[in-house]
């Protein structure tokens, strides 16, 4: 059985890692798509879909299963979203979410969808770790060591704070 999760992974933390870890357990092979793929260099979305392809794939390494991480732009029309997220990636059986709105999409697309509890919420968000990297606070223990060393092979933080301090053109509204 193919299990399918998607994230923006801005950046790949320690939350998607033990979620990853989770779903392998249930699953044969993964595919991880890599929401809003189009989205970067922005205080929300900092970093590349390829730049978050390399942090995901170096990170899942560890897991003994074959896995696929597939690049998946935006797509405005929340109707056809599963059939453009199953035309971008191979076929899967199952979708892995705690997103409320992925989950209808799915379930309406007749795709079966498992929920698993959140890991450590409260700290691990993509937006606590993008506030500690913009405010030089503590932030690599909450990735996993292969995301971090991206991170700092692409100069991730020292963006992030740049981004960070710009006027905010081009964020559309974020």
């Amino acid at each position: 059985m193919r299990g399918f999760y998607i994230g923006r992974f801005q950046p790949y933390h320690e939350g998607h890692h033990h979620m990853v870890e989770e779903i392998a357990e249930q699953v044969d092979e993964l595919v991880l798509g890599i929401g809003s793929a189009g989205d970067s260099h922005t205080p929300r979305n900092p970093f590349t879909a390829g730049e978050r392809v390399m942090m995901v794939t170096k990170s899942v390494a560890e897991f003994d299963i074959p896995t696929y991480v597939v690049p998946i732009e935006d797509l405005d029309r929340n109707s056809v979203w599963v059939s453009h997220v199953q035309s971008m990636s191979p076929a899967f059986d199952v979708a892995f979410s705690n997103n409320p709105l992925v989950i209808r999409l799915f379930e309406e697309a007749g795709v079966e969808v498992r929920q698993s509890p959140m890991f450590r919420r409260e700290i691990l968000e993509g937006s606590e770790l993008r506030e500690r990297m913009a405010d030089a606070k503590e932030w690599e223990s909450l990735v996993p060591d292969p995301a971090a060393a991206v991170i700092k092979e692409i100069d991730g933080v020292e963006r992030i704070q740049q981004v960070a301090d710009s006027d905010g053109a081009g964020e559309n509204g974020d």
